[in-house]
């Protein structure tokens, strides 16, 4: 059981943890939309610039004509005039200055929301480029492309959305196009950029495994505890019913030895076999919870090299086939119990198996414990596509003193059904006393 429990922590995939931002995130990712936006609006003030180099026909409005030419030789250094123009755009529109805010707002959620700021970023983008936009503020419009980008692949938990998002915007800003023009000054920034990028990802990557690690460490911790606590059920299930009933064939041996040493014979004997019994169960859990979680070999240092489990001698968990012998030994302790099958038995799961009798078990604990006198009735019907089990009795006096059992029995049940898709009903019966009734669905073969 633990060392299944195991396998399954150890197995599940954890496709993304989503750190909570610090304050110190929140801030920097506000600084950053904050300063591209006020670069974009401001470059996009400046509605005049310069255009070096061939003028294109009827483009630009020329400046005045240069100075006369100087002969190369009288310049050291100088080389041929290159012709320049100064273009002047029209004056910007409200919505080309809400668009350019657009474009670099979003960044705020950009850890949050990657994808969606990503498209947001680049919808503000090809709508900021309907209008008359200025060079400069191309330029810093690509580079909140960039970083909507690189936050896309880094922060996304939707690996191939990413991927593909990413090359979709690749071709979106080839097409239009997007791609400001730059001189030699801006070549060495657009070669750091990415590599700063790439070395500030693969720092994130290494933190993201190692958060990773820890979680699934946690999640096998829990795995164990989970185990473990339904170990321990399975202790006050074994427990709570045998010693009642080694207590109760005790006392009946007690009353009767003087009267009657035959009977008081055969209580004791009720006795020694519920004792072994339960030291059977018992080896059994406590093997559980000792066993390793090495290959089988018992050789991983824990244990001194040994598997304190192997020498145990596991008894099978009883199931449905060992009723008769449950109301045997209850009818043993005075108690009359009525046991009713109905229906053809199915291939039952071993879990469901066990299950089952643990409900007929604790519903003739409790009557023993808690209705003396009372008649009890069991009933174990096999309907189609699911299993019913009924434990009832007629009502008595409770025993005095009452044994302290503070319902952890009946949560263990409901947990332990739950399991298996099944419910637990307690309550009072239809006419008095009390009752439990399971209904666990089971698979038709």
């Amino acid at each position: 059981m633990i060392e299944a429990a195991v396998r399954r922590a150890r197995a599940a995939r954890v496709d993304w943890i989503r750190p909570r931002l610090t304050r110190w995130a929140w801030a920097a990712d506000a600084l950053l939309a904050l300063a591209l936006a006020v670069a974009t609006v401001a470059r996009d003030l400046n509605r005049s610039y310069v255009d070096i180099g061939e003028p294109p026909p009827g483009g630009g409005i020329p400046l005045p004509p240069p100075p006369p030419p100087v002969h190369p030789a009288e310049v050291p250094g100088s080389a041929q005039l290159v012709p320049f123009l100064q273009h002047t755009l029209p004056p910007v529109a409200p919505w080309e200055l809400l668009a350019a805010v657009l474009t670099a707002a979003p960044l705020l959620l950009r850890r949050r929301f990657p994808l969606t700021v990503y498209w947001a970023v680049m919808g503000a983008t090809v709508l900021f480029h309907q209008g008359h936009v200025a060079q400069d503020a191309t330029t810093v419009v690509f580079a909140s492309g960039l970083v909507a980008a690189y936050s896309a692949a880094m922060h996304s938990p939707h690996r191939i959305s990413a991927v593909l998002s990413v090359l979709a915007g690749m071709v979106l800003t080839a097409a239009f196009p997007l791609i400001p023009k730059v001189d030699g000054g801006v070549v060495p920034v657009l070669v750091l950029l990415p590599a700063g990028f790439a070395a500030h990802g693969l720092h994130r990557w290494r933190e993201r495994l190692r958060v990773l690690r820890q979680e699934q460490r946690e999640q096998l911790r829990r795995a164990v505890e989970q185990e473990r606590a339904r170990i321990a059920r399975e202790l006050h299930d074994v427990v709570t019913h045998h010693v009642s009933m080694m207590t109760i064939q005790a006392g009946a041996a007690r009353k009767v030895l003087d009267a009657s040493p035959d009977q008081a014979r055969e209580a004791m004997r009720a006795v020694e076999t519920a004792g072994r019994t339960a030291m059977s169960e018992l080896r059994h859990v406590m093997g559980l919870l000792t066993m390793t979680d090495g290959d089988g070999d018992g050789d991983d240092g824990r244990y001194g090299g040994t598997d304190p489990a192997r020498d145990v001698d596991l008894a099978p968990q009883p199931g449905l086939e060992r009723l008769e012998e449950l109301a045997h030994r209850v009818r043993e302790s005075g108690v009359t119990v009525d046991l009713a099958i109905r229906g053809g038995r199915p291939e039952l799961a071993p879990g469901v198996d066990l299950a089952a009798y643990r409900v007929v078990q604790e519903g003739l604990t409790n009557v023993i414990r808690h209705a003396v006198g009372a008649r009890a009735s069991v009933t174990v019907e096999y309907a189609p596509g699911e299993l019913r089990v009924e434990v009832a009795d007629t009502g008595g006096a409770p025993r005095t003193p009452a044994t302290p059992g503070g319902g952890r029995g009946l949560v263990g049940l409901r947990e332990r059904l739950a399991m298996y898709g099944g419910t637990l009903r307690a309550g009072q019966g239809p006419r008095g006393g009390y009752r439990l009734r399971a209904v666990i669905p089971v698979e038709e073969t």
